[in-house]
This record gives structure tokens, sequence and C-alpha cells, in this order.
């Protein structure tokens, strides 16, 4: 509270009790909101790898936040000034770091956290080949070979996150994106002057000029380009005359080309269990949970990943429990390379076999740090 002077007829001076609340309506918002800024990072483990769910909080303010499957954060409402953040995650040396806030824009921080929690050796997995299905089938099995025409794939989409469809396009050696009539874009092969034909997920667009930028890049999956007469797959060339313009195949996102569901996220207080000794780690068992090698485990390659060459990493962490189950509500993901090989992971560790810890003789609950590989080099092999 704070007391005001009120002049009175006789120069007497009165108080007049007035609420903190009033005094602070008299300062104007924008230099309130001066005195806060903003914060973003990344954090990674000592090998570069981006870390899912890490805490980030800043000593003497109520501002927390978690990294997000990239290992990116961003923290608002930081008090002006130099600050300590900290960073924290199970199985992880907690890390922290001095930065100086002082502008509304973002203030950058990086965490590099050490390992201290011992993971299982990591469950490999490499395909020789791929039995590819479904409405992507051929889509995948020519992006697999590339034997002719030219592919967009969803990585470098993704990648470059272009805003109209022509940017993109514009950039494959021999296409040319310019404005047609009407302010459509437009789109010719190899320098011709006629306009090429159009697929969208296998069923053709009618003959004629189509505006590119009608179609949003992030909703697309893939696509190849043909810029000759001869060179695209037999089932999408029409006479001669018609496709010597060339071909653009389209190929639309969907549930088979998206993770089901988004990063698990564990439902339980995995810190608490662990203090509260329901649950222990590694270094704290008479023998460690590790993978019934005896029982297949269900893990699959993604066919879009297999299909574009892309290696990853999955390191999961959860619960075994007495009876060599993955408990429900305790996975979560420590990092991953693409959201496919996740839900990989996600859907495998469903029907997961271990051989369960045990501790003075009895079955206990152990938390697991699992990696998985995924890979497309036949000489690969468990370590």
């Amino acid at each position: 509270m704070f007391r005001l002077p009120f002049p009175s007829a006789r120069r007497t001076l009165l108080w007049v009790i007035v609420p903190a609340a009033a005094v602070l309506s008299l300062v104007p918002e924008s230099a309130i909101a001066q005195n806060v800024g903003n914060v973003s990072g990344t954090v990674t483990d000592t090998a570069g790898l981006p870390l899912v769910s890490v805490e980030i909080t800043v000593n003497g303010s109520q501002a927390r936040t978690f990294s997000d499957e990239r290992g990116v954060f961003h923290l608002g409402g930081v008090p002006y000034g130099i600050r300590t953040l900290s960073a924290r995650r199970i199985g992880f040396a907690p890390a922290q770091t001095s930065i100086e806030v002082s502008t509304p824009s973002d203030a950058t921080a990086t965490f590099h956290l050490k390992p201290v929690a011992e993971t299982l050796p990591p469950v490999v997995v490499h395909p020789s080949r791929m039995n590819y299905t479904g409405r992507l089938a051929g889509y995948y099995e020519r992006l697999e070979k590339k034997t002719s025409g030219y592919f967009i794939t969803r990585e470098q989409i993704d990648h470059e996150n272009p805003r109209l469809l022509g940017q993109l396009l514009q950039r494959v050696p021999g296409v040319t994106a310019f404005r047609g009539r009407g302010g459509i874009t437009v789109i010719r092969l190899r320098g011709r002057t006629c306009w090429p034909l159009v697929w969208i997920d296998g069923t053709p667009l009618p003959s004629g000029e189509v505006d590119m930028d009608s179609f949003s890049p992030n909703t697309i999956h893939g696509i190849e380009l043909y810029l000759g007469s001869t060179t695209a797959p037999a089932r999408y060339t029409y006479t001669r005359d018609v496709s010597s313009c060339g071909t653009i195949l389209i190929w639309s996102r969907g549930p088979d080309t998206d993770p089901i569901v988004a990063t698990p996220v564990p439902s339980v207080d995995l810190d608490q269990l662990l203090a509260s000794l329901s649950v222990f780690n590694a270094d704290q068992v008479d023998s460690r949970a590790i993978l019934d090698t005896t029982r297949l485990l269900q893990l699959s390659f993604p066919p879009p990943l297999y299909a574009e060459g892309v290696h990853g990493l999955v390191i999961a962490e959860f619960v075994v429990d007495t009876t060599g189950k993955v408990e429900d509500g305790t996975v979560g993901i420590v990092s991953s390379t693409a959201p496919l090989f996740t839900e990989a992971v996600r859907v495998a560790l469903e029907s997961a076999a271990y051989v369960p810890a045990r501790k003075n003789g009895h079955a206990v609950r152990q938390l697991v740090q699992q990696p998985f590989e995924f890979t497309r080099d036949r000489q690969a092999r468990a370590r």
C-alpha cells in the first residue's frame, strides 16, 4: 500500500491510503512491458543431438518452458538484466548459463547437456529392401531408384519451408515460373512455350494452364518432374503431342504420410517415481533391464524415409515393469531425428518385451533409455 499527501485548508498534511494497484495503473503499460524480454535457444547432448522436453527456467523469475522435438525453446517475460538460465532433464547433468536480457528482441542461449544415465545397446533397423504398398507405392519406388526425373521430397519442402509452390519449383534446373494471365503462377519446362501435364495423387488435372501457387507447399508430400516427352512413367503419359511439354506429379500428405500422434510425453511424473524409489535408475539395480532378444520386436523402417535414403536415430525413455513390459504412460522421447522414426518406435514399444531389472533378488521397475538406429547401410549391425 502507498500513502499520498492530501493538502487541507489549514495546510496540514493528511495521508490517504491508496491501493498499490491504483498507483501502478498510473505507470504507462509500455514502460512496464519494456522491462521484460524474450530468450530463445537450443538444447543438445554432447554429440549434438537435439534433446526433447528439457525444462528451461530463469533464476528469480516464474518464466519456464520446455524444448521441442528440434531441441528449440522460447521463453517470454524474462526480466531485464543479467539472468541465469538453467536446463534440466532426467538422465543428463543439469547446466546453467548467464545471458543479458536488455531489449524486447530475443536473447539467445545454447545448452550442451552431458549424459549421466547409461543407455542400452542400440536396436539397429537396416532392412535390405522395402516392399511399398498403398497409394504412394509407385512414388516411393521411383524415388528410391531415381532412374529418371527430378524429385522434390518432403524433407526438402519442410527444410526450405517456401511460402509459395512456384518459389520451390523455379529452383529446379530447367524449370521456369512466371506470372500468367489473371496473375496465376504458371510453369514451363526446358524453355518450352506450352504447359506441362499436372497430376494430383494419380489424377490428371484438366489440360491447360494450372496455377501452381494454388497448392500450399505444406500440404505436399512429394513432387516428380519429368521434363521430356518420354521420361515420365508410362501410366502418366498421354499421346506424344500432349506429353511433349513435360509432366509434373504432385503427391499430397495424409494419414499414411504423417505420424498418428504427436511426440509422446509421459503422463506420469518420472522424477517423483525416482525420488520415491518406486522406480530405479540403471546404476541402482543389480542387473539392468535389457531387451528380450528371444522375442521379435515389431519395428519397421518408415517407407517414406527409406525411399528418400534418410538415416535416423531415436532415443526413447520409459519404465520397464517387473514383468518386462513397457509401462503405459511412461514413454517419452529424449531425442529424435524425424517424427516418422519416433512414430515407428512408439508403435514398437506397445508390444516390446524386456528382461526386467533385478535388485536384492527381486524384479523391480527401472527407467530405461533405449536408442533405435535406422539405416539403409547393409553393413550395419547391432553393437
